[in-house]
C-alpha cells in the first residue's frame, strides 16, 4: 500500500511504516502544495500523512477513495471533519506527546514579553547598547501574580505547573467544563471568562480553534484585561483578532503579548508587532524539540499503520466513522 506525505518528517515515522512494508513518498519542495497538486499526488496514495496543508471538502471528495488520514498535529482545525466523516475516512492526531514542549514555548514568551528581551537583544544587534538609564526599558516582574489559562487542558496543565512553580503564580482558568482533577493538583479556581479577564496578570490561550473561540479575543475582550497584563498565545492565530491586539498594544490597553501563532502564518516582516519592546513573537514552534517531534511522527505512523490494517487508529479525532 501507498502513503504520501506533505512534509519530510523525521526517520523514526519514516522508518515504522517502512518496516510495515508501505511504500513512501515524501513532498520535498519548501512550498505548500496546492489543492490540485494534493488531488493529484493522493490519487496515488491509500493513506495520506499531512503535515501543514488545508484538507478542504473539494481535496476530500477527490480523495474519497483514501483508507486514513494522519496529522502531524493536535490540532485538526485544518481539516472538513464533517466531510471527512461522511465519507468515512478516519482521521487521526499526535495528542499528548507536544505538551511539555508547546508549555515550554508559552513560558519562554511570557517571560520574554515581560523583560522585553526580544526588543532588547535587537538594540545589541543595531549598536545601541550604551548609555545606561535606570528608569528605561523596565519589565514586568511575574511573582506572586495571577496567570489566566483559558483552555486548561494537557498543555494549560503543563503551562500551570510552570508558572506556580517558577512564579509562585495563582492559577485561574475558563474551560466550557470546569477540571476538578486539574483544580485538586494545581490548586486552580475555575472562574467565568469575566473574571478572567479581570483578575489575570498573564493570560495564556491554549484553546482549540473553534467557531466559539475564533476571534475570541478582540478589541472589547483587550479592553476588559488588566492594562498591565501580559497575552500569550501559543495555540492557533485565529483565536485572536491581530489587528486588534496590535491596537490594543499601542494604545496601552494592555502591557504586553508573546505569540507562537499569527494570523496570517507567515507574518511579514513589516508587521508593527515586531518593532514593539514588549512583545516576542516565534515562527509556530511550540513542538520544535527533536524529542517532541519524533514522538509526534511516531503517532502519526501509528495512527496510519492502524488505518491500512483496517483497525481503529489509535488516536481518532472522528470516532463516527466506526459507527
Amino acid at each position: 500500500m501507498n502513503i504520501f506525505i506533505t512534509r519530510v518528517i523525521p526517520e523514526v515515522g519514516l522508518q515504522l511504516l517502512q518496516d510495515a512494508g508501505f511504500t513512501v513518498k515524501q513532498w520535498t519542495e519548501k512550498r505548500k502544495l496546492t489543492t490540485e497538486e494534493l488531488i493529484s499526488e493522493c490519487q496515488w496514495a491509500d493513506a495520506l500523512l499531512n503535515a501543514g496543508q488545508q484538507l478542504n471538502k473539494e481535496f476530500l471528495e477527490a480523495s474519497s477513495h483514501l483508507k486514513v488520514i494522519a496529522l502531524n498535529s493536535v490540532g485538526y482545525d485544518n481539516v472538513d471533519i464533517e466531510t471527512a466523516s461522511r465519507l468515512k475516512i478516519p482521521v487521526g492526531n499526535t495528542p499528548g506527546v507536544l505538551s511539555g514542549a508547546t508549555a515550554d514555548t508559552a513560558f519562554l514568551l511570557m517571560m520574554a514579553a515581560a523583560r522585553n528581551a526580544f526588543f532588547m537583544h535587537k538594540t545589541i544587534i543595531n549598536g545601541e547598547w550604551d548609555f545606561f538609564e535606570p528608569t528605561v526599558n523596565l519589565g514586568k516582574e511575574l511573582t506572586g501574580g495571577t496567570l489566566g489559562v483559558f483552555g486548561l487542558g494537557k498543555i494549560g496543565i503543563e503551562m500551570a505547573k510552570r508558572c506556580a512553580g517558577a512564579f509562585g503564580m495563582k492559577i485561574i482558568y475558563h474551560n466550557r467544563q470546569r477540571d476538578e482533577a486539574a483544580e485538586k493538583e494545581l490548586g486552580a479556581v475555575y472562574v467565568s471568562f469575566e473574571e478572567l479577564l479581570k483578575e489575570s496578570d498573564v493570560i495564556s490561550v491554549h484553546t482549540a480553534l473553534t467557531p466559539e473561540t475564533e476571534g475570541k479575543f478582540n478589541a472589547e475582550v483587550f479592553k476588559q484585561m488588566k492594562p498591565s497584563a501580559i497575552f500569550v498565545n501559543t495555540a492557533r492565530g485565529k483565536i485572536h483578532n491581530e489587528q486588534d491586539l496590535i491596537s490594543a498594544l499601542q494604545h496601552k490597553v494592555i502591557w504586553g503579548a508573546g505569540l507562537d501563532v499569527t494570523n496570517p502564518e507567515p507574518m511579514q516582516p513589516g508587521n508593527p508587532l515586531l518593532s514593539m519592546p514588549n512583545v516576542a513573537v516565534l515562527p509556530h514552534i511550540g513542538s520544535a524539540t527533536e524529542t517532541t517531534r519524533d514522538a509526534m511522527a511516531k503517532l502519526a505512523a501509528e495512527n496510519i499503520i492502524a488505518g491500512l490494517k483496517g483497525e481503529q487508529l489509535p488516536f481518532v479525532v472522528n470516532p463516527e466513522v466506526y459507527g
